[in-house]
């Protein structure tokens, strides 16, 4: 079965609804695009439209977590990652309200809409603030316990998913999931390769073409990329090679902050694998992820060349 995480997000929270009426969702005239037309039908009452104005959609978020609510705010993870950072960083996160924000159309999930509906940068904007957690889910299966679990606690975070249909990385029914502890989808003892969102399949296949090479490669979801499972990244350290996969800029991502936590405490060698520092080529997704090697062939030709 093949969906986007965020249906996958929307089916949870009407399930949830059923019996939890202090659930609300918020958007910023996205409903459609976020896959949240079924829960804004069903559930009338428990769903606000604020239009086009991400700011206000963040602070009435809060507003509403701080008179109780479990508010989730829906948005396209470019606008809200920028446009609304200030109440992201205020309202959200130095307020501590119970706030859920879901980056929907994450990366470059946009494709020919160029760099302004490109969220390359997120990570490193709400990664910076205090208090705000981050995660990236890898399937509608990982999507939907991240949900499960973020609707039990008391904390703000960020979640980014991308637009488009992604493949099953897990069974049904066999998900591991612990709160901000990394998946270990292989084990190996020559490098490691660490992923986080629509980058695991890529290197979950590459990790499958490697082994066939003889070459023995851990891969690793780090779906929860803020906090950083630092346990997961210095066994992965241990194998003395670290390859990081990510849909974000070279700076202040999931590739920054492996590479930072190994100089410090399990050094090791790491080769971040990112979009460029500039604006991006036009194209759909996987066209985009092949120009810079956020591939399969990409990956294991990187991994052959670090032995």
């Amino acid at each position: 079965m093949s969906i986007a995480n965020k249906q996958a997000i929307c089916n949870v929270l009407m399930e949830k609804a059923k019996t939890e009426k202090d659930i609300v969702v918020l958007c910023s005239d996205s409903r459609g695009s976020g896959s949240m037309a079924p829960f804004a039908d069903s559930y009338p009452e428990q769903f606000v439209e604020v239009g086009i104005a991400e700011q206000n959609l963040v602070s009435i978020a809060a507003g509403l977590a701080a008179c109780g609510k479990r508010a989730v705010a829906v948005s396209p993870a470019c606008f809200l990652s920028t446009r609304s950072m200030e109440q992201v960083k205020v309202d959200v996160a130095y307020s501590h309200t119970n706030v859920i924000l879901l980056g929907i159309s994450g990366g470059v999930s946009y494709g020919a809409l160029g760099m302004t509906h490109h969220s390359a940068t997120d990570i490193a904007t709400l990664g910076s603030i205090p208090g705000m957690r981050i995660y990236l889910p890898s399937d509608r299966l990982q999507s939907e316990k991240l949900t499960e679990a973020l609707l039990e606690d008391e904390e703000p975070a960020y979640v980014r998913v991308g637009r488009n249909a992604v493949e099953d990385i897990y069974e049904e029914g066999k998900v591991p999931f612990e709160m901000d502890k990394a998946v270990f989808l292989r084990e190996g003892t020559d490098l490691a390769i660490i992923a986080c969102g629509e980058m695991v399949l890529a290197a979950k296949r590459a990790g499958e073409s490697l082994e066939q090479k003889g070459i023995h490669a851990a891969v690793i979801d780090m779906y929860c990329v803020k906090p950083l499972d630092e346990e997961a990244v210095r066994k992965a350290a241990q194998t003395g090679r670290i390859i990081t996969v990510e849909e974000h800029c070279p700076y202040g991502g999931l590739g920054s902050m492996v590479s930072q936590l190994t100089a410090a405490k399990a050094p090791c060698r790491v080769v971040n694998l990112t979009l460029p520092d500039a604006p991006v080529i036009t194209g759909k997704s996987q066209e985009i992820f092949d120009y810079y090697g956020l591939n399969e062939e990409h990956i294991v030709r990187v991994a052959e060349e670090m032995l």
